[in-house]
């Protein structure tokens, strides 16, 4: 066994298929296969179920899969010391995020690449659970992420800003009229047309559980996955969205409006497996944080 057989195991069970772990190892399928091949035989036991559907996780992969993360992350801290003796720095750093939970983390990873160019990033987007259960498996060196207090369980936290959000509208829609101090109410939100993001995006959480804490109910007009799409919509006076002032500010031209009470907020951070971090890791989240 050796730590190529390993990361193609890995890879395969993070990407869920050959076809996908060939392509993000940038190698043929077939590679891929007799690699997996080879080590099921070499340990007795198969690692995947294959149908002609799906590649599932046996329990034996189950079992294999952490035990081979954390040696392919012990082999990069080894990696990673005798760059250092000579001076260099260099490995990989896998990071995690939301859509739309951070505008700022370009300038971390380009100050990163400035710093030390010979660190490779690799950056993935994901949903919140999809996103926590990486930093818990250690598939994901660091995030910036919005979690609740049950969500950091587990995990080592930094705060790096906190956000009340607001409501974004058309300036044809003059909701300055209905009120005296440009403040909105969530139980008058909830009667207007609502763009809304996908379920998995931490604004959509965010949104979620303030209405729940209102006690109000609502529905949505349109749920959308992209940013730029909700602004779009919005624009032209076909609803309402509520987003955090740091991505409103993006569209200077959409009237802005701060709730009343009861105001959707996120708290982002970076959050990371607790232990010691590579130090490509560490060189990262000093930019970060």
């Amino acid at each position: 066994m050796d730590l190529r057989q390993m990361e193609v195991v890995v890879a395969v069970a993070e990407t869920g298929g050959f076809t996908a772990a060939a392509q993000h190892l940038h190698v043929v399928q077939s590679a891929v296969s007799g690699t997996v091949r080879a080590l099921e035989r070499e340990l007795g036991t198969p690692l995947f179920s294959r149908t002609t559907h799906r590649v599932a996780l046996t329990p034996a992969g189950e079992a294999f899969v952490p035990a081979a993360r954390a040696t392919l992350h012990a082999a990069e801290l080894a990696r990673e010391s005798v760059a250092a003796a000579k001076g260099e720095l260099r490995g990989q750093v896998t990071v995690g995020t939301m859509q739309g939970i951070w505008a700022g983390l370009h300038h971390a990873l380009a100050a990163l690449r400035t710093e030390h160019p010979g660190v490779v990033v690799r950056l993935r987007q994901a949903s919140v659970a999809d996103i926590r259960q990486a930093l818990r498996e250690g598939a994901v060196d660091l995030a910036v992420v919005a979690l609740d207090r049950q969500q950091q369980r587990g995990l080592a936290t930094h705060t790096l800003f906190r956000e009340e959000m607001v409501l974004v509208a058309s300036p044809e829609r003059d909701l300055a009229a209905r009120t005296s101090d440009s403040t909105v109410e969530l139980a008058a939100i909830a009667q207007l047309p609502l763009v809304e993001f996908t379920p998995g995006w931490a604004i959509r959480y965010a949104v979620d559980r303030a209405f729940r804490a209102a006690g109000v109910d609502r529905s949505t007009t349109f749920e959308v996955n992209d940013i730029v799409a909700a602004s779009e919509l919005v624009r032209n006076d076909l609803g309402v969205c509520i987003m955090p002032p740091s991505i409103a500010a993006r569209f200077q031209d959409l009237a802005r409006y701060r709730f009343d009470q009861h105001a959707p907020s996120w708290k982002v951070m970076v959050a990371r497996p607790r232990g010691e971090p590579t130090a490509a890791a560490a060189a990262l989240l000093r930019h970060i944080t």
